[in-house]
């Protein structure tokens, strides 16, 4: 099927490629389907990608693997947030960390307080409440993309 999308420009993207969220996600309920894009030329692993609405073009959320930014991360959930999205295993269980990406990037943050929990056969997903009570709405990364960026010799 063919997507067209306001950052993206129009995209073919397979039906096995769309992830329902069948209540929506937190501010943006209306809209049900998304999927995952990499904006990546160079056939590296993005760090970060994009959660982009299938039935609102210019709807696309930055998101990461949380263990990126916090390599401990383990949410508390309640189970039966999650029995919507079918049987969840190590192998199927997709977790996202949405960000806000301010032009002033040592600014930039995650919220571990509400992650997107997809079952990646499925392909449903759903956005939860952490019941952590240490995990914040606006945990900074600057530093920690700073990290990764002297790592890999960027600086």
């Amino acid at each position: 099927m063919l997507v067209k999308t306001k950052y993206f420009g129009e995209i073919e993207l397979d039906e096995d490629k769309i992830i329902t969220f069948e209540q929506g996600i937190m501010g943006f309920e209306e809209y049900k389907n998304y999927t995952i894009l990499y904006d990546v030329e160079d056939g590296e692993k993005a760090s970060i990608t994009w959660l982009q609405s299938l039935e609102e073009q210019a709807l696309a959320i930055p998101v990461i693997n949380p263990l990126l930014v916090k390599p401990d991360y383990n949410p508390i959930v309640e189970d039966d947030l999650l029995k919507s999205l079918g049987d969840i295993n190590e192998e199927n269980l997709v977790i996202l960390l949405t960000m806000t990406v301010p032009s002033d990037l040592t600014k930039m943050s995650v919220n571990l307080k509400a992650p997107f929990v997809i079952n990646a056969d499925t392909r449903k997903g759903c956005q939860v409440i952490a019941e952590n009570q240490d995990y914040q709405v606006k945990f900074n990364v600057y530093s920690v993309f700073e990290k990764m960026k002297n790592e890999k010799g960027e600086n």
